[in-house]
């Protein structure tokens, strides 16, 4: 069975975190791996990988075959694309310099997108959070509307309950005055 690269779980429940390993074919998921060259975290966004772009195309030269979805990581990573490179070297097709200045190139491309998506992203949180800041405001200038209305109301019966007061001791005073006379 040839060697493969795959991932090997870690991590708590519905937080997975993987380690990048090489492993015989026939081992379980987390079980005995030969080499470990790299890890994968999905939870953070964009997902961050760490991978030695090294041993990787070494394992690969070697015939190791990746899974699906390390297969993924390493085209996301340039892994496969510098493997290619290779291949054009080993075969004559270009230099090591010319090979080496395409991979530039290309990695540079793909770091631009990637702190594309992180702007995006850190705006988008921004934006988020300026309209719950503004929806909140709104929700609390309402509340202080009521409240103010509340407080009006509560003034003004008050004010009427102490002319009802003043009135009926008026009204008492006057009696006492009557019946006096």
């Amino acid at each position: 069975m040839p060697a493969r690269i795959r991932l090997q779980r870690f991590g708590k429940k519905g937080k997975p975190f993987y380690h990048i390993v090489i492993a015989d074919g026939r081992a379980p998921r987390d079980g005995r791996f030969i080499e470990k060259i790299g890890t994968y975290n999905p939870i953070a966004n964009p997902a961050e990988i760490n991978i030695d772009f090294d041993k990787a195309v070494t394992w690969l030269q070697d015939g190791a075959q990746p899974s699906d979805t390390v297969r993924a990581i390493l085209s996301y990573k340039g892994v496969l694309y510098k493997a290619h490179l290779q291949k054009g070297v080993n075969k004559g097709a270009m230099t090591p310099e010319q090979a080496e200045a395409k991979f530039q190139v290309w990695m540079k491309e793909k770091e631009a997108k990637i702190e594309a998506k992180r702007k995006s992203l850190e705006e988008g949180k921004r934006g988020n959070l300026k309209k719950q800041l503004e929806a909140e405001a709104k929700v609390k200038e309402a509340r202080a509307v009521d409240l103010a209305k509340k407080r009006a109301a509560e003034l003004k019966a008050e004010i009427k309950e102490a002319e009802a007061e003043a009135a009926a001791e008026e009204v008492q005073a006057e009696e006492t005055e009557n019946t006096q006379e």
